[in-house]
């Protein structure tokens, strides 16, 4: 019965954190995205199929939509999925304004968007809060994605 009882908690806690798309490989792959079209409306799918609440996905869920823009001809529909991007991201942020995470995020679309759509007002706020809280990340790829974006 102990043993039955154990198997199923373990069950229990590997559903609640297995969401589709683990946020590691989103984290992995984050770079590789702007290049690859196949994988960023992948990971667009698994994130939106998940359907997960979390500040973290929803902001990568945004960033992956502005990067999809790139992938995308018309520009009407560009600047739409742009925009929609930005709300989740900016959203994400609202709900959890002191996660470095959320910061880099943001920090790596705005440092990469064009400066005709007017999101670039909060580079050096962001780039200041990663450098002052980078110690609380816990994820060795989520450093090195920061390291990256920070020399640039």
């Amino acid at each position: 019965m102990m043993k039955f009882l154990g198997l199923l908690i373990s069950a229990i806690f590997f559903l609640i954190n297995f969401n589709g798309t683990d946020l590691d490989v989103v984290r992995a792959n984050y770079n590789k995205l702007v290049s690859d079209k196949e994988l960023c409306e992948k990971m667009i799918a698994d994130l939106d199929k998940a359907k997960n609440n979390s500040a973290t996905h929803l902001a990568y869920l945004g960033a992956l939509q502005t990067i999809w823009a790139n992938h995308i001809f018309s520009p009407v529909s560009k600047l739409g999925t742009f925009k929609e991007g930005k709300k989740n991201i900016e959203q994400a942020i609202k709900k959890e304004p002191s996660n470095v995470e959320l910061r880099f995020i943001r920090l790596s679309v705005q440092k990469n968007a064009p400066s005709f759509l007017g999101y670039k007002s909060n580079i050096n706020e962001d780039t200041e809060f990663i450098k002052e809280n980078r110690h609380q990340i816990g994820s060795e790829i989520l450093k090195k994605n920061i390291e990256m974006l920070l020399i640039d």
